[in-house]
């Protein structure tokens, strides 16, 4: 039943159809940056996940019978990292630029071979480390100002990043458990519900003077499209290629964020910074096409011994 199922799919749709999604993100960096610049953080996340959970219950028709206790465990596990991912991006945002968060987000692909070593206890090949090292040095170049202080923006940004690596890894975790379009239904619920309770401590009233064309046009932008769509995608169709490869797909978020911000928000990177984007980038690539093979064997004997769960 299984193969049936998988075979519908073939590993290279499901990667076009996963960068396609990195494309749609890498635009919303710069969307976002002008939409808080009139809405508090909370507040315009909280909105963008309640449109986007409502978007997809309303399409979701009896999938609900299918909704299981450990779904909605699952559901908030990573509406929790999603939480903590956007919530520290979108304040980070506020203090840096859309071309530096792109890049340090895209960092958290890195982190998921780590993940994997702690948990599988299996170490990752030197090239990993390698790879994670030329990373973290042009995250530096990136970063780094003259007197080697670092941007409270891309330091938030920089938690955003262990978020997210930490959300691509248990996505490859549970996705074969659960039904694709609740576990995204849920766990977009989940961020509503916790921006909603911090928005109440943290940001001022919502105000009907917010609501600007800016506003508008990032909850356009990001509601629907980069998180409705996008996380169905996501957690659709991972389950018909690796965790490791959807990360190194993911890997191309900046570079979408860099050129959407020379486009549209006239950004640019000094030398140095452009050098360090460029480490990072390969960092990222080195990682995850040396770490591939060994993640992929992990995942299979995972799966062997069944530590996926499916018929939980």
């Amino acid at each position: 039943m299984q193969q049936q199922r998988t075979s519908r799919v073939s590993p290279l749709t499901a990667d076009l159809i996963l960068l396609s999604v990195a494309a749609v993100w890498g635009g919303t960096f710069v969307a976002v940056k002008e939409a808080i610049a009139f809405m508090p953080p909370y507040t315009f996340l909280a909105i963008r996940f309640f449109i986007a959970g409502l978007f997809l219950a309303a399409i979701a028709g009896r999938r609900w019978q299918r909704l299981t206790g450990a779904a909605v465990r699952h559901s908030f596990m990573l509406g929790a990292c999603l939480f903590g991912g956007y919530a520290l991006q979108t304040i980070g945002l506020q203090y840096t630029t859309s071309s530096h968060a792109g890049f340090i987000t895209g960092m958290s692909v890195v982190l998921v071979p780590l993940v994997g070593w702690l948990v599988h206890k299996q170490a990752p090949r030197s090239g990993v480390l390698a790879g994670v090292a030329m990373a973290v040095t042009g995250l530096g170049l990136l970063t780094l100002t003259d007197d080697l202080t670092v941007n409270p923006g891309d330091l938030l940004v920089l938690g955003c990043a262990f978020c997210f690596g930490l959300h691509i890894f248990l996505v490859g975790q549970v996705t074969h458990r659960h039904d694709p379009m609740l576990l995204s239904i849920m766990q977009i619920i989940a961020v509503g519900i916790a921006c909603t309770a911090f928005s109440c401590f943290f940001d001022p009233p919502l105000a009907y003077d917010q609501f600007r064309s800016e506003v508008w046009t990032a909850l356009a932008l990001t509601a629907i499209p980069a998180t409705s769509l996008a996380f169905l995608a996501q957690m659709y169709f991972q389950k018909f290629t690796t965790a490791t490869r959807t990360a190194l797909i993911f890997a191309t978020e900046p570079v979408f964020a860099l050129l959407f911000g020379i486009a549209l928000a006239g950004e640019t990177l000094t030398l140095r910074g452009a050098f360090g984007g460029i480490l990072v980038m390969a960092g990222i690539v080195v990682a995850e096409m040396v770490g591939a093979g060994e993640s992929e064997e992990v995942e299979q004997d995972a799966a062997c011994d069944g530590v996926d769960g499916r018929a939980a």
